[in-house]
């Protein structure tokens, strides 16, 4: 699929190889994932810090995405985990062992990144083989695992190609070879779909997610894509200016943001001044948060926040319409399904309990219960 990182390689401006010791064993030969965990972890360049006491875990065998946009820390973060990167504090362990100075040819992990990097003269046999080659492994081995891979990723009539002949998903696919021939305890993949159109990222984002389930291989991710993000994590971590802002299940994630952030980065909220919920929300709430899928058409109920405006944009989403509302000078989106007669004008409502408060500073507060509890 992308471009590759063997940890029998270090990548550079240029791509150079060098030969090293045998790698440790990996998971495929030991029959375990690895257990990633980073600890306190800091990166600095200069005065600018890249990486803020990032503390996170990947349990083996799940797939950890690291969710954030551009500059917030997600590939400096895999790069210290994958050992291109050496923290300027905090310590980097797979299996409880503290692999911080290690080279990436010693932990046990393979990364894919966002470019293909393929080596044009190669075929795609030679792609894949390239890492077991640069390790001394036997040529009888080195056939046997280029022939499993190439089976699992459907590149059996692809072996004799070169990369110029291969469309892009199939490009991708020999990426993947390349790092999975290895056994990796660890697979890191960086932006591995983002070169992809579309329909293409769609459909090898479920290949990668039936494939490593099928391996049970430990991965962490790196997008900026909240779809993809939902659709691949176990386990979804949620980075902003290098410091990791809400991690957990991405259902929990979705329903339950702890700030302002993240409710904004995952699933696109719009915000409204918390006056307009009147007594229904925390008297320390600024603001309140609504997804456009919670709104509906017309007057709510006493328990509602109902809200009027001006349509001023409507989106056809197949079956659905993304209605813009201008509420007050504020945009609010109502997710309405396609025949819904639209005007100039739009009444909408949202339940209580679906209702997202967040202080002035950003932080998530509770809703008060019936009884008083804190939901």
């Amino acid at each position: 699929m992308t471009p590759v990182m063997s940890t029998t390689m270090t990548t550079t401006t240029t791509t150079t190889t060098t030969t090293t010791t045998t790698p440790p064993p990996a998971a495929a030969e030991t029959g375990q994932a690895g257990t990633v965990s980073c600890a306190d972890l800091s990166v600095r360049f200069g005065g600018t810090t890249a990486l803020d006491g990032v503390d996170l875990t990947c349990p083996a065998g799940e797939v950890l995405v690291l969710l954030g946009p551009s500059g917030c820390g997600k590939t400096t973060l895999l790069r210290c985990i994958a050992g291109l990167e050496t923290p300027t504090t905090g310590r980097v362990s797979i299996d409880d062992r503290d692999v911080s100075d290690l080279g990436p040819e010693r932990r046990g992990i393979s990364m894919v990144y966002q470019d293909y990097a393929l080596y044009p003269q190669k075929t795609v046999y030679g792609n894949i083989e390239f890492p077991l080659r640069m390790s001394r492994v036997p040529k009888a081995e080195r056939q046997r695992r280029v022939h499993d891979v190439s089976t699992l990723l459907r590149l059996e009539s692809l072996l004799e190609r070169k990369p110029a002949q291969l469309s892009g998903g199939q490009q991708q696919r020999v990426g993947i070879g390349r790092a999975l021939v290895r056994n990796p305890a660890v697979l890191l993949m960086d932006e591995p779909l983002s070169n992809l159109d579309a329909e293409l990222r769609a459909q090898m984002r479920a290949e990668l997610r039936t494939l490593q389930r099928e391996l049970g291989m430990t991965t962490i991710y790196v997008t900026h894509d909240q779809s993809e993000a939902l659709s691949l994590a176990d386990r979804l971590a949620v980075l902003r200016a290098g410091r990791v802002e809400q991690v957990g299940h991405p259902e929990e994630v979705y329903r339950r943001p702890a700030s302002r952030f993240v409710a904004s980065l995952v699933g696109g909220m719009s915000f409204l001044p918390a006056s307009h919920a009147g007594p229904t929300v925390p008297d320390t709430a600024e603001v309140v948060g609504v997804r456009s899928e919670d709104l509906r058409a017309g007057e709510g109920g006493p328990a509602d926040l109902t809200v009027s405006g001006s349509i001023v944009l409507t989106e056809l989403i197949g079956r659905d319409r993304l209605v813009h509302l201008d509420v007050d000078g504020v945009t609010v989106r109502a997710r309405l399904h396609a025949d819904y007669p639209i005007s100039s004008q739009l009444t909408v409502h949202v339940a209580r309990a679906d209702l997202h408060p967040f202080t002035a500073d950003g932080h998530r507060c509770p809703l008060p219960t019936s009884e008083g509890n804190p939901s």
